[in-house]
């Protein structure tokens, strides 16, 4: 059975793979060759999906932010 993975950190290491095989990939190529340009597409593909997964909410949530005074949304100090 395969582990779960956070998918934060999976995205936050894909991120940082992607950003060091892009300077690597524009020292070697040079930074107006395609290589270079895709690689930071990539880099950049990466961080936008990143954002999206942040700003995802539940249903809940979305009902929440609508309806605060609601029973499922109270939050109790214990």
């Amino acid at each position: 059975m395969p582990k779960t993975l956070d998918t934060a950190k999976t995205i936050e290491q894909a991120i940082h793979e992607a950003v060091t095989y892009a300077r690597e990939a524009c020292d070697l190529q040079g930074s107006t060759s395609s290589d270079c340009a895709v690689a930071w597409d990539i880099v950049e593909e990466l961080q936008a999906e990143r954002s999206h997964q942040k700003s995802k909410k539940t249903s809940l949530e979305h009902y929440c932010d609508e309806n605060p005074d609601a029973s499922e949304c109270r939050i109790y100090d214990v």
